[in-house]
């Protein structure tokens, strides 16, 4: 085990952060590739990749522009650990969202845990934006654990609430997922929990012994959970899905500055940032050899070319 070390992932653009917000969100493959670049140099070892359309920004399932990216990625910043997303977009199908995971066999791909009311809202009034239900059944978490061991790729199982860890919970009685488990608890989205001590206390206690955490947070509750999480043994997400700011409330330059700001934090507290190879030895991930190169994926596009 890596002692006196903190795992730092950058999450780049989620489902729903744009340009609009920030003009930093990344679309091309170039500008993911710089932005991961930065986040490593800044001591990030894992990124979050939601792939989106270059034109218009869009979140996208499509093969070939998830490929050109992660191309882009490792060619620029090789060690880098990537982590795709199972969620993707808002409207996809449970087929398009496990596919990458299949294709391109990364060390470590999200794994949502509950169906939930899933929106934005404006927290001073209580009016809701804009809303989904995020639909994760049982019979969907089962398939993608099994299709997640079959790539030899670790499940980051995405706690949103309490009942998604008692899903986890429950399922895992059949040794659906490999132990030691990989939790992300997720605070402030609405629909979920919000960050509270309390709140991540009773996960900690819920959780398995041997089970390893790390925390993200939208907007405020980003560097909450990322405070308590230093002084709790946790590991950090950061990035520009979940925040668009920094904490004295400017837009922030990329999720690179706030993956310098959590660093710093980190080593405040006598800690240093994991780098990609110690990153897998603590979570357990493949190694870098036994990565599958993106560039060698054959897409349906290309099959058929």
């Amino acid at each position: 085990m890596v002692e006196g070390k903190v795992i730092i992932t950058a999450a780049l653009t989620g489902a729903v952060t744009s340009k609009d917000q920030n003009p930093n969100v990344p679309y091309t493959p170039d500008e993911f590739a710089d932005t991961v670049a930065k986040c490593r140099q800044e001591g990030a070892a894992i990124v979050h990749i939601h792939a989106r359309r270059p034109d218009n920004g869009a979140p996208t399932p499509d093969l070939e522009i998830i490929k050109n990216v992660l191309v882009a990625v490792k060619k620029k910043t090789p060690d880098i650990i990537i982590n795709l997303s199972t969620a993707i977009a808002p409207v996809v199908t449970d087929k398009e969202r496990i596919t990458p995971v299949v294709k391109f066999k990364p060390p470590i791909a999200s794994l949502n845990t509950n169906s939930m009311n899933f929106g934005v809202g404006d927290w001073a009034t209580g009016r809701v934006i804009n809303e989904i239900v995020f639909e994760n059944q049982f019979k969907t978490i089962n398939s993608f654990a099994k299709k997640m061991k079959e790539a030899g790729t670790k499940p980051e199982i995405e706690v949103y609430d309490f009942g998604g860890l008692y899903n986890i919970l429950f399922l895992q009685k059949s040794g659906v997922l490999v132990e030691p488990l990989h939790f992300q608890f997720v605070f402030g989205v609405l629909g979920g929990i919000p960050f509270s001590v309390h709140n991540l206390a009773h996960l900690l206690e819920l959780k398995p012994p041997t089970a390893t955490w790390s925390v993200c947070g939208v907007a405020k509750n980003q560097m909450q959970a990322a405070v308590c999480a230093i002084l709790q043994g946790g590991h950090i997400r950061v990035g520009l899905e979940d925040s668009i700011r920094m904490p004295n409330g400017e837009l922030a330059k990329g999720s690179h500055e706030q993956v310098a700001w959590v660093r710093q934090l980190a080593e405040h507290c006598g800690l240093k940032a994991a780098t990609p190879e110690e990153t897998r030895q603590m979570l357990g991930l493949k190694s870098l050899a036994e990565e599958t190169p993106p560039d060698q994926v054959v897409t349906t596009k290309e099959a058929k070319e």
